[in-house]
């Protein structure tokens, strides 16, 4: 009698696509379970092969990789289904962090899940799960919006519509605009609304600046560090009626200017509101 009962290796059984965090910094905080995910996969998704490959080759680790990103994802995808549908496994990474969140992925998982193949996490960092941690804004209740749109006024009309949002509000952005966002910020939530710029995280020039909007605006402005690497971007969500009512007031009012004059568009954003008219009129 063997020790151990025989598994059934049916070859029909799919195999397991895992989603596997990555370190968005410092390459020690991999979990020892995602180092063996690795290792025991037939090959591994990488949103960036040549990104990966440091990381993997530090890990001892020599799965063989395949490019999946945001441009071949929909092809490759179905490629990937076929090798998963056939026993083997599969792990996913994106060049940093959890995949899926601002990253490619989403097409492999749902296709995955529709074939009926296992879909398992293998949980780890996440830059804005890292940044909340540590940003001090309340986190029992919090939205991920990604990155802004990079044109000025697509970013604008987003930003107003965010304006009277009570939940926390966490977004990616890239170092060479962030001090323009932060411009953006203050006029769409106002400069008391308190913010926090989370940079570097994990890594040697680790950065977290909190301050009203117009505080932190001004010192990243000022200096050209804190324009550098990567940027989580939090801001408090609106805390009460009379700031949401002075948002609205300010959404509204930014539609309604590109039509009318400024005066009638603030009396009419006042009206439907209650905000003040001077206020919306003022700036």
């Amino acid at each position: 009698m063997t020790p151990y009962p025989v598994l059934d290796m049916d070859p029909q059984t799919p195999g397991t696509l895992y989603v596997v965090a990555t370190p968005i910094g410092n390459r020690e905080d991999i979990s020892p379970r995602a180092v063996e995910t690795l290792r025991a996969v037939a090959l591994i998704a990488a949103e960036d092969t040549r990104h990966s490959k440091p990381l993997l080759a530090y890990l001892g680790i020599d799965t063989p990789l395949k490019a999946l990103h945001e441009h071949n994802e929909e092809v490759v995808a179905q490629a990937l289904v076929e090798r998963l549908a056939g026993g083997e496994d599969i792990a996913l990474i994106s060049d940093a962090g959890t995949p899926l969140v601002s990253d490619p992925g989403y097409r492999l998982v749902r296709a995955a899940r529709a074939a009926g193949v296992p879909v398992s996490p293998v949980p780890g960092a996440c830059a804005a799960i890292a940044a909340l941690s540590a940003a001090g804004l309340p986190s029992d209740r919090f939205v991920f919006e990604g990155f802004l749109p990079a044109k000025s006024g697509a970013r604008r009309s987003r930003l107003a519509g965010l304006a009277s949002e009570p939940r926390t509000l966490i977004f990616y952005e890239s170092p060479h605009r962030v001090a323009e966002v932060l411009g953006d910020m203050r006029e769409a939530f106002g400069d008391a609304r308190e913010a926090v710029l989370a940079r570097e995280l994990t890594k040697h020039f680790e950065t977290v600046l909190g301050a009203p909007l117009a505080e932190l605006a001004a010192r990243v402005a000022a200096d050209p560090d804190q324009q550098r690497g990567e940027c989580v971007l939090l801001v408090a969500g609106c805390s009460d009626d009379a700031e949401a009512r002075r948002a609205e007031g300010r959404r509204l009012f930014a539609l309604l200017r590109e039509e009318l004059p400024p005066s009638k568009a603030a009396r009419l954003a006042g009206n439907f509101t209650g905000a003040s008219r001077k206020d919306l009129y003022q700036g």
